[in-house]
């Protein structure tokens, strides 16, 4: 969708003034870019690089500013980098709860043969990684992060793939989309199984509590959103005090969020088509036609298509910006360059997502669990394989939570910071080439397989296809549709 063609230009953004023309319809066309959450990341990432190095005091002072909140006997005291990181992040893990759920209700993940060869691949791109970096830290004081290198960042990934455009087939985009998403899973029974300590059960089970309270308000039938709202703090609070990484209880919440609408979408024409025959409307029958027609789309897709530009364009790149502080004076990186750590998640990250990815994709394949995508071919799944290498977000995130030590987390932000540039540019080159290499057959082939995805009919005028014959050769048989 272009940003002429979304509704804000019935808005001011769509009007003739200077702003609008020079700033905001830009933003908003920027904004529509599937790489944008990607590039925001990055300049996210940048800006926290260049002031960290340039005022390490004024950096660590601003992101160590308490922020406490009180309501009577009721206080949370954390730091401003806590906030954003158990709190900000909350949101995000919420979304990708959600964006999970859908998928296994109706998406890649519900057909198990779809799904097998993205979660084969995942599998195996979480814990090649895993095994290479606690082989070369076993007993050392990097043992605890050996999560650090198992998950992909959806963002970034998904945003270098989208820059190189054609180039990638549409099957090897929801690959890797679905691959992340996966991968998200596992990450997050990581976060909430491995990396949370001194787990206290009262307030655990508080917290279970009211996840019931949810679900079973759900069951009921209650659509009262802001009392969701208000448990889902509630939930947040608890799961904070009870031990557990507070980012679990968006995940949960996410997952309790209902996938089927209220109504279906006939229904809603039908309310549509009586609105169209009503001479006049009153205030209170267009608020009953909003609800109506609004509840023909699950709250699970309403929330998502809400609130994942504010994951994607904010919080992403605000966690970025308090989580990236990597020295980059020559002290730090000779460190970095001789500490296991930083070899653990570089080497994790940029070998052991490919070889895992692959590895377990080619396996899957072979073994028939799974089918190969028709038209790509094994030099754009190795491609793929080495873009799930990016690592970015999580594994930043899952460094927070591993060490103490700021030392150590220097030496695993500078492997993942290097280890991230290393596999875009790699997988970058990689499919270029790859798709440069493609032959006509397998364009055809890739042609046939978009057709089937997006249910189209093949153009009017000529249909071609692909034909291989015994010997090996290939020919092309053209027909006129009718």
């Amino acid at each position: 969708m272009s940003a002429e063609e979304h509704h804000w230009h019935l808005t001011w953004i769509g009007s003739d003034r200077l702003l609008a023309r020079r700033v905001a319809r830009p933003v908003g066309r920027f904004l529509l870019i599937e790489a944008s959450g990607g590039i925001l990341l990055l300049l996210g990432t940048v800006v926290a690089l260049i002031w960290f190095n340039a005022a390490t005091h004024s950096y660590e002072s601003f992101w160590s500013t308490p922020v406490d909140l009180s309501i009577g006997s009721f206080s949370l005291d954390l730091t401003l980098h806590e906030w954003v990181n158990d709190g900000l992040m909350t949101l995000f893990f919420f979304v990708a709860g959600m964006e999970i759920k859908r998928e296994m209700v109706s998406g890649e993940l519900r057909d198990p043969k779809a799904a097998a060869l993205p979660i084969v691949a995942a599998l195996g791109g979480m814990v090649v990684p895993a095994l290479i970096y606690a082989s070369l830290n076993a007993g050392g004081a990097g043992a605890r992060g050996w999560g650090i290198p198992m998950t992909t960042d959806i963002a970034f990934a998904v945003g270098v793939v989208a820059l190189l455009g054609s180039r990638v087939p549409v099957s090897l985009k929801l690959f890797l989309l679905t691959l992340a998403v996966t991968d998200d899973l596992g990450g997050i029974a990581l976060i909430a199984i491995f990396y949370s300590q001194g787990i206290n059960f009262a307030w655990l089970g508080a917290t279970v509590l009211v996840f019931v309270g949810m679900y079973l308000m759900r069951r009921s039938g209650v659509r009262y959103l802001p009392l969701y709202v208000a448990l889902g703090v509630l939930a947040w609070y608890f799961m904070q005090k009870s031990g557990v990484h507070a980012t679990v209880a968006g995940v949960v919440t996410g997952f309790l969020t209902p996938t089927r609408p209220l109504r279906s979408e006939v229904e809603g024409q039908a309310v549509v088509d009586r609105l169209e025959n009503q001479p006049e409307l009153s205030a209170a029958d267009v608020r009953r036609a909003s609800f109506l027609i609004r509840e023909t789309v699950p709250v699970n897709e309403r929330l998502t298509d809400w609130l994942h530009p504010w994951t994607s364009f904010v919080i992403i790149p605000i966690f970025a910006l308090a989580n990236a502080a990597i020295p980059l004076n020559g002290g730090a990186l000779r460190e970095a360059a001789a500490s296991a750590i930083t070899m653990g998640a570089f080497f994790g990250l940029v070998v052991g997502k490919t070889v895992g990815v692959f590895g377990a994709s080619w396996l899957a394949i072979k073994v028939g669990l799974a089918r190969k995508p028709r038209g790509v071919t094994w030099f754009q799944i190795l491609g793929i394989a080495m873009a799930a290498g990016i690592g970015f977000t999580v594994a930043m995130f899952v460094t927070s939570i591993s060490f103490d030590s700021i030392a150590l987390q220097e030496q695993a932000k500078v492997a993942i910071f290097a280890a991230s540039i290393a596999a875009a540019v790699l997988s970058s080159v990689v499919l270029v080439l790859a798709h440069r290499r493609r032959s006509a057959a397998e364009l055809a082939l890739e042609e046939a397989e978009e057709d089937e995805l997006f249910e189209r009919s093949p153009a009017p005028q000529v249909v071609k296809a692909a034909v291989v014959v015994p010997d090996g050769s290939l020919g092309i048989e053209a027909a006129s549709a009718g």
